[in-house]
């Protein structure tokens, strides 16, 4: 895996293989394979100083993008233990 940094001001759509789309607001990083790296219009960014290709390797439990916490978040939320009133069919007791 590569590390992608926008070091740009804007938020940038960065094109990937397979008509794929990573989405970096200013200053944060994302994660692509490494052969998506090599993509012309990726290296195109890369070439204007609007993105910066780090390393390979994975960082285990690192936050490279915007969207971890978010993520865990939602599914979190989304999973309850208890409710107010019980599912339909549920026999309490």
């Amino acid at each position: 895996m590569k590390t992608l940094l926008n070091k740009s001001q804007k938020a940038l759509r960065v094109p990937l293989p397979k008509g794929k789309s990573l989405h970096l607001p200013p200053g944060k990083s994302g994660q692509i394979a490494d052969a998506a790296a090599e993509h012309p219009p990726l290296l195109r960014l890369v070439e204007a100083g609007e993105l910066e290709v780090q390393g390979s390797g994975v960082r285990p439990f690192e936050r490279t993008s915007v969207f971890s916490e978010t993520a865990h978040g939602a599914v979190e939320g989304r999973h309850s233990t208890s409710s107010a009133s019980p599912r339909k069919g549920d026999r309490g007791g």
